[in-house]
């Protein structure tokens, strides 16, 4: 009897001991279950290259963008294939239109602190393309910039007159005339196209601007920058204070008689497309600044193009096409 009783002790004992070791064996292994890595996913060799790809092209792209927008970056000619999808998205996505409310927003607090004068001379200059109207279906079909600027087919879009409005700037366009500004809409593009540019600008809201000023025969071949400084110089030399001048190139903005301020706005299509403004006079860019001369009735030799350019701020621009 002893025996039996001693043997159930010692089952007893056992048992006790195994049950206080349990636990810690238990936190043992799981302790080691953390510390070991957990077994990763097998990923296609491919996958992971072109996943690299993308990464380093969107890096790419952004620092581009950035030197683009900070003219750091020129002359090209086309958008880098490696930065499509980049532009692709920025001009599709929402972010451009963010971009642009953003700068119109700050253009805006600018214009309304300004001291405006009761003569009627306090002026605005406004770019057409890509800032009062959108050419960005035009792009779309040439890869956002990536295929090279296409004259002809440039052409054949606006003639079709359905560039929309840049909503954000037609909102800064009827601040500035509710303000009192004289608001002059400065475009490259040739005086053939002013019916369709007009009726365009109208059909969008863009109604009761000062002039709208096309680019005449004597600008032809001429560089957007040289052009676009004639015409604001001559329209300060009627008697206007230019404090503003918006556009998306940076050509709309380089020159003479910039105004008070300028304004970029977002394009990261543009660089080379200068180039567009000149689609009429193509034939001519390899040339340069190939001006006639002509004699005049006392016998001296002037440039034709600053000789009409003279004599049309004598009288007041009436030989331009204005609408």
């Amino acid at each position: 009897m002893m025996l039996k009783i001693k043997i159930v002790q010692l089952i007893v004992a056992g048992l006790t001991y195994l049950l206080a070791l349990f636990p810690k064996v238990l936190l043992s292994h799981k302790e080691k279950e953390k510390v070991q890595p957990q077994p990763q996913p097998q990923r296609d060799e491919e996958s992971e290259w072109e996943e690299s790809e993308w990464e380093a092209n969107e890096r790419y792209a952004l620092s581009w963008r950035l030197a683009v927008e900070s003219n750091n970056v020129r002359p090209w000619r086309t958008v880098p294939p490696k930065c499509h999808t980049h532009v692709q998205n920025y001009m599709s996505s929402g972010q451009y239109y963010r971009d642009l409310n953003l700068i119109v927003e700050h253009i805006l607090l600018y214009a309304s602190d300004l001291p405006l004068s009761s003569d009627a001379m306090d002026a605005w200059v406004l770019d057409v393309d890509d800032t009062c109207i959108s050419n960005v279906s035009y792009y779309k079909a040439k890869r956002f910039g990536c295929d090279p600027f296409d004259s002809a087919i440039f052409k054949a879009w606006i003639m079709k007159g359905m560039c929309p409005a840049n909503v954000a700037v037609k909102v800064l366009f009827n601040a500035l005339i509710a303000r009192g500004f004289k608001v002059f809409l400065l475009t490259g593009r040739d005086e053939s196209l002013a019916k369709i540019t007009t009726d365009n600008l109208h059909n969008e809201g863009f109604v009761g601007y000062e002039r709208l000023i096309l680019r005449s025969p004597e600008y032809k071949g001429q560089s957007a920058v040289r052009y676009k400084s004639a015409i604001r110089k001559a329209i300060e030399g009627e008697g206007y204070r230019i404090w503003g001048n918006v556009g998306d190139q940076w050509s709309d903005l380089q020159g003479e008689c910039l105004g008070k301020r300028t304004f970029k706005l977002p394009n990261p299509m543009d660089g080379g497309l200068a180039v567009r403004h000149c689609y009429a006079t193509a034939k001519h860019a390899s040339t340069g600044l190939r001006q006639r001369k002509k004699k005049t009735n006392v016998g001296r030799t002037k440039a034709i193009g600053w000789r009409t350019l003279d004599e049309r701020r004598q009288r007041g621009f009436r030989g331009w096409k204005v609408h």
